[in-house]
């Protein structure tokens, strides 16, 4: 009896310390994660801090079948922080929401360790099969503003999500996606350290390839301009007359002579 009860209390006391290392990881994300965060007692003020710790106490009442006390909590934490998250989100440690605003996340979402979300994200389901139906986020992932993540999806470790990206299809790990539908563009640079934050300064595939097409266009113009002699040389320039070198109407010598 004396032995199951030390047990106990060694398992009790396990799960304590385990708790308050997850709530110092997310402290460190916010202190890491945030240039405007001045001391601790500030980031305790921070709403999407709140709206973390209110889930896992959420989810910690929702994994023992208490389904109606975690939806409470949710509900309040939504009501508090404009942040929804459902109690049977499965979240990592070191998870930043930075403002916040808007932030929802599904039943069935799984975040890894060390991600960074902005306002305005939705880590959703579609249609209304059951099962596994919100994404699958690796760790060190980036969500920018706005972007929206449907489906039972999967994004890498250290995958960038660009802000109003819009993802429907998996994201290979270090990849960067932008855009709707969401395009990827690979990473070709090394592993910095520390999570690279500018996520509005992401490359733009379709600005790219009307660069290039624009680009290659000019290129020929400039080529056929030199093999003929210049431009009026170029297929459509008529220089006043029709395309068999007939006289326009617009030319001079279609004009009525003036009267004297």
């Amino acid at each position: 009896m004396v032995a199951k009860r030390r047990g106990r209390s060694r398992e009790g006391h396990g799960r304590v310390s385990s708790a308050l290392a997850t709530l110092r990881d997310d402290l460190r994300a916010a202190r890491e994660r945030d240039p405007a965060a001045q001391s601790t007692s500030e980031i305790l003020l921070y709403q999407g801090l709140h709206a973390v710790w209110m889930h896992r106490g959420a989810h910690a009442l929702y994994v023992r079948g208490h389904r109606f006390s975690a939806r409470l909590v949710s509900q309040i934490s939504r009501f508090l922080t404009g942040i929804e998250i459902h109690p049977g989100a499965r979240i990592g440690r070191g998870l930043f929401i930075d403002h916040g605003m808007g932030v929802v996340i599904g039943e069935t979402t799984e975040i890894g360790d060390d991600v960074t979300i902005y306002q305005g994200v939705t880590l959703g389901g579609t249609g209304k099969q059951s099962g596994k139906r919100h994404p699958t986020v690796g760790n060190r992932v980036i969500v920018g503003t706005a972007a929206q993540v449907l489906g039972p999806l999967v994004i890498g470790d250290d995958a960038k999500i660009g802000a109003g990206a819009i993802v429907i299809t998996d994201v290979p790990p270090e990849t960067t996606v932008v855009g709707n539908p969401g395009r990827p563009v690979a990473i070709s640079g090394r592993r910095v350290a520390g999570p690279e934050l500018e996520h509005t300064r992401l490359p733009d595939p379709v600005a790219e390839s009307l660069e290039t097409l624009t680009r290659r266009v000019t290129e020929l113009e400039h080529q056929l301009g030199a093999a003929g002699g210049g431009p009026e040389s170029a297929p459509g320039h008529s220089n006043g007359k029709g395309a068999a070198g007939r006289p326009h109407v617009d030319s001079p010598e279609f004009r009525a002579p003036r009267d004297a």
